[in-house]
């Protein structure tokens, strides 16, 4: 991983486009060539951050859930800010598609048609032993193809097995905590479960 230097960075964050950032600076920058720079401000110590960087993470989470045929954003290059302070990046193509968060919110009848499929999906994922605790309406997208795909997953596990329910009553508990803190209202929180259950039992 090569460090960047201040003037590439300064380039970076002035000529593109700011899309996220918390209390410490920019987390998501879209670049002028259309890439996204993603950077990991690492909680772990510093050592173990630099032996095995948040961003190399990122890429290998990238690379098996392409392997098990999941749509995520293609990795272009990985980096360090601050090796000091344990600070990565990445470079990528972003994920074609449109945010479900965004479609709840702009088009209420599409997202509701959308709702078996999207509910197929997470079992889908259940069923690759997939457990992803940011699983939420802003980290899956709705690609071109119809399908889904998931853009956040630094946190994500590959359990080798389905889940079990505990599992799985503990991810659904991940995305109801999320819609309760954005205040999400009208959820369709019932028929979401009962089309989860429904795609249950066409994959017995």
């Amino acid at each position: 991983m090569r460090i960047v230097t201040a003037n590439e960075l300064q380039d970076w964050l002035s000529q593109g486009e700011l899309l996220e950032k918390d209390s410490h600076g920019p987390k998501v920058v879209r670049l002028s060539n259309g890439q996204l720079l993603k950077i990991f401000r690492s909680r772990r110590t510093p050592l173990f951050a630099r032996l095995r960087p948040d961003a190399r993470r990122f890429a290998e989470r990238a690379t098996h859930l392409q392997q098990l045929g999941i749509h995520t954003p293609k990795i272009v290059e990985l980096c360090w800010i601050d090796r000091d302070k344990a600070v990565s990046a990445c470079l990528y193509q972003p994920l074609q598609g449109r945010p479900l968060d965004k479609i709840f919110r702009d088009a209420r009848d599409e997202f509701d048609s959308l709702l078996p499929t999207f509910a197929a999906y997470i079992r889908h994922l259940h069923e690759l032993g997939i457990y992803f605790r940011s699983l939420h309406l802003g980290n899956i997208l709705h690609t071109p193809d119809g399908s889904f795909g998931l853009i956040d997953f630094l946190d994500i596990r590959f359990k080798g097995r389905p889940l079990g329910r505990g599992l799985i009553r503990r991810n659904f508990q991940h995305l109801h905590n999320y819609l309760q803190r954005r205040k999400v209202e009208n959820f369709p929180w019932d028929d979401l479960l009962k089309a989860y259950e429904a795609a249950s039992k066409t994959c017995r």
